[in-house]
């Protein structure tokens, strides 16, 4: 049963990792790659760690795992936006869809 448990958690996360990279290929501008894959890939990264946590049991590797997860939810969200905004600060401007007529 923690094998299916397991198996769920590292399927959804590769599953948000292709996801982003479909979004990092597919979308139009810097500033929505960076949304699909800042979002993508803390979520990817998440359910992998959890998955791998469950797995592991309760070991000091588990808290370990644990630690990394907190860590990559705290910064990768607020490394995105830093780059962002500092993308935006050099002139960069978002992509506008043109309207056709």
């Amino acid at each position: 049963m923690i094998n299916l448990i397991v198996m769920g958690f590292l399927s959804a996360g590769v599953f948000f990792f292709i996801t982003a990279t479909i979004g990092l290929l597919r979308f139009p501008d810097l500033f929505t790659r960076l949304h699909a894959t800042g979002k993508g890939d803390t979520m990817g990264a998440s359910l992998i760690l959890m998955g791998l946590a469950i797995y592991a049991g309760l070991t000091p590797e588990t808290i370990k795992i644990l630690i990394m997860l907190i860590f990559i939810l705290l910064t990768s969200p607020v490394a995105v936006h830093a780059i962002c905004r500092a993308i935006y600060a050099t002139g960069v401007k978002p992509w506008v869809k043109e309207e056709t007529k």
